[in-house]
């Protein structure tokens, strides 16, 4: 076949190639993502194998946005039952080790599970009301992340069980710069009596009001704790001593009583309100608190 002839059928082919292509492409971003048939959720004396449980309606929206723990656990009971190791793989003990967070007032026993301590710990249940789904939205086995990728579509995290979003509420960098603190809050506590109520008795006075949270008891534990000095842990427990980012949550600024007008450059892209799932439930108090 003359030279000439092999480049124009190479060419075709390629043309044919990139039509083929593009087509496809815009047929993959017009597709729906693929949703679950809905069924009553199905009992552990129901599933019969491992694959039709992760395809459960339970583990979708919207039947996981108000499944009860006991569904959650009826299949996922472990997770409260394992401990810790009490040696690790390097052969450091557990009983000889301390981790930062342990240092703080509000932390108390040994190391426990994950689970256990955000929803079993004597603590917990004193200042939290957390569920499974506080943190568990579902996760589509098919579908755990966008393609094509798409920045402005946050509802796939990927392949993470939860969104990040969620642990940065409570496990964030305390942000010390924004509240005009030259130091970091652990070497300048002392100079502040360990006490946050200094400013916050009036600054920022609407806090808690979602409904992972008790409110009142947060507020009663810190203010009885002022007298031992140890107010400030209740509050920097969440706020910074169980840090796990790098980065601070960006809090709405919720309007509170004598509330400055101006609002400050760092907090002009900030929401005023909580995401609307964990207002569910909670009551409207303006001179209460919300985070």
């Amino acid at each position: 076949m003359p030279l000439h002839k092999k480049a124009i059928l190479l060419l075709g082919i390629v043309c044919i190639v990139a039509v083929v292509a593009f087509l496809s492409r815009g047929k993959q971003e017009n597709a729906q993502p693929v949703q679950p048939v809905p069924a009553p959720a199905a009992t552990p004396a129901e599933v019969k194998d491992y694959q039709r449980a992760r395809w459960d309606p339970l583990h979708f929206k919207p039947a996981i946005e108000t499944a009860r723990d006991e569904q959650c656990l009826a299949c996922h009971q472990e997770v409260l039952e394992n401990s810790v190791r009490q040696e690790s793989k390097a052969g450091v003990k557990a009983e000889n080790s301390l981790a930062w967070y342990q240092t703080l007032d509000t932390y108390a026993g040994e190391q426990a599970t994950f689970h256990w301590r955000h929803l079993k710990s004597p603590y917990a249940t004193q200042v939290m009301q957390m569920k499974c789904n506080t943190c568990h939205q579902g996760s589509n086995p098919r579908d755990r992340a966008v393609n094509p990728p798409d920045v402005n579509n946050t509802a796939h995290v990927l392949r993470k069980n939860i969104n990040p979003d969620t642990c940065l509420m409570c496990h964030g960098k305390h942000p010390n710069e924004i509240m005009g603190m030259d130091q970091p809050w652990p070497e300048i506590r002392d100079s502040m009596q360990n006490n946050c109520l200094l400013c916050h008795a009036t600054i920022r006075t609407a806090r808690h009001q979602v409904n992972f949270l008790k409110p009142e008891a947060i507020e009663k534990l810190a203010a009885e704790n002022v007298g031992n000095g140890g107010g400030g842990d209740v509050c920097y427990g969440c706020h910074g001593g169980r840090q796990w980012y790098r980065i601070s949550y960006p809090y709405p600024r919720h309007p509170w009583p004598g509330m400055a007008p101006e609002t400050p450059e760092w907090a002009k892209d900030r929401p005023t309100q909580s995401p609307a799932r964990f207002l569910s439930g909670i009551t409207s108090n303006v001179s209460g608190s919300q985070p």
